[in-house]
């Protein structure tokens, strides 16, 4: 049986622009009716439920937007579940994210760009329509879990995967908010494109837009060559905006740009590129209160939050550290061809007891270390209570400007020897470093070894 088209209703006072947007929506497969006074707006809704609403801003000569927030109030009061898209050509911050905060889903300046319009159009309405018979999300197979929380999220995430809203995730350090980024990314239809992970806390404000935009040749010094940036290699993939509660003010704005309007400039050059790229950003700050003492745009936070994802710590979750524990215990078996390894019941009762500040990356390194230190395949709770680090250990470091960094790594590479009892491939593995890499510093340092 052929299925209705979704329903859009255009409310606009500018026939020009409801012929154009009416024209637009029907080859996009929708069908489309017109209000142009703000007065028919309540029968219309009334007499025929759309599936999303085109706003309006202004319907006078007044250009303050009052008149369409006043719409925007009552279309939210009449249809709580319609996606609402804010239209204006006399868009401003304060308007666009006033009323995002009164409940509109989106908002677009005059004039559009046809495709964003309608690929926009495409993930709010993808957002309302159930799913029952969607098949499972391949990309959250690796993802372990049993916590009911937990697993509420998980299930809005395999939703919001077969869209392109722009997605925010929230959580603590280590509990897996890039894994879920990638999960996203790869159950979704760009799951064919290329996943572009960027550690904004990492990129300095002088260096942003040669990292994000790329630059020309000769754009300043250094620049002997092109070079693509970010959003253009992760253009009809997903970009994955890692610690973007670090990004600066001055950031901010050039990033807010591009995710606005989807166009950039590489440095040195006049020449505007398009990145269709599916935003999701990640961070264990609090965005809110960011916003309220003015050290995150208020304008740029709604436009990444489309959807918001907060993954528990694992503190809040210990019924899920015994599936994980066995989960990365499999994981060694396989990497260090350990089959015999296994957890006992009093191991398993301990590292469930433990509040893990560190979250799931640090169950994973405790495991990981004590896998390679323990000669037995039969791991005791005294084997992990020994290699455990509660806090990352932070007082064994040093006071800063007590060693030099080559005097810190001497320091920790003969810990490390000291540690695994000279054994070569754990010290290598332990400290991120390939057996040759190993190999060459024992010689540069005069550390004693045996070959």
């Amino acid at each position: 049986m052929k299925t209705q088209p979704r329903h859009i209703l255009i409310v606009d006072d500018d026939p020009a622009v409801c012929a154009s947007l009416k024209l637009l929506l029907r080859r996009g497969g929708y069908s489309a009716s017109v209000v142009q006074r703000p007065s028919e707006v309540a029968g219309a809704v009334a007499t025929t439920p759309p599936d999303l609403v085109l706003l309006d801003m202004n319907f006078s000569i007044d250009t303050s937007g009052r008149q369409g927030l006043k719409l925007l109030q009552l279309l939210r009061d009449s249809l709580p579940g319609a996606p609402v898209i804010l239209l204006t050509a006399w868009a401003t911050v304060q308007l666009a994210v006033e009323g995002m905060k009164m409940g509109a889903s989106d908002f677009i300046a005059k004039p559009w760009d046809n495709k964003s319009l309608l690929s926009t159009i495409q993930t709010l309405i993808g957002l309302n329509e159930p799913a029952p018979n969607a098949p499972k999300a391949t990309g959250f197979d690796q993802i372990v879990g049993q916590d009911s929380a937990f697993l509420a999220t998980l299930e809005v995430a395999r939703r919001v995967s077969q869209t392109d809203a722009s997605v925010l995730i929230l959580g603590e350090s280590g509990t897996g908010k890039e894994v879920l980024a990638e999960a996203i990314h790869y159950s979704s239809q760009r799951q064919g494109a290329p996943f572009v992970r960027v550690n904004l806390g990492g990129i300095s404000q002088s260096l942003f837009e040669s990292e994000m935009f790329g630059h020309k040749k000769g754009a300043f010094t250094d620049a002997v060559a092109d070079r693509e940036g970010r959003f253009a290699k992760a253009d009809g993939g997903t970009i994955f905006l890692d610690e973007i509660g670090d990004l600066g003010l001055p950031s901010q704005v050039k990033l807010l740009r591009v995710l606005q309007e989807k166009t950039f400039e590489p440095l040195g050059s006049s020449q505007p590129l398009r990145s269709d790229c599916r935003v999701i950003s990640a961070t264990n700050k609090n965005l809110s209160q960011m916003v309220a003492e003015g050290s995150f745009r208020e304008d740029l936070y709604y436009r990444i939050n489309l959807i918001k994802l907060t993954l528990p710590p694992l503190r809040e979750r210990p019924g899920d550290i015994p599936l994980l524990a066995n989960h990365f215990l499999e994981v060694f078996r396989n990497v260090y061809n350990r089959p015999g390894l296994q957890l006992t019941r009093g191991a398993v009762a301990w590292l469930r007891s433990q509040p893990f500040p560190g979250n799931i990356r640090e169950l994973r390194n405790l495991i990981e270390r004590t896998v390679l230190v323990s000669p037995e395949d039969e791991l005791q709770a005294q084997d992990f209570e020994r290699h455990h680090q509660p806090g990352g250990d932070k007082g064994a470091w040093p006071q800063v400007g007590a060693l030099s960094l080559e005097e810190m790594e001497i320091a920790m590479i003969q810990r490390a020897m000291k540690f695994y009892d000279g054994h070569i491939t754990n010290v290598a593995a332990a400290l991120g470093l390939t057996r040759s890499a190993l190999y060459r510093r024992l010689q540069k340092y005069g550390i004693d070894y045996e070959p």
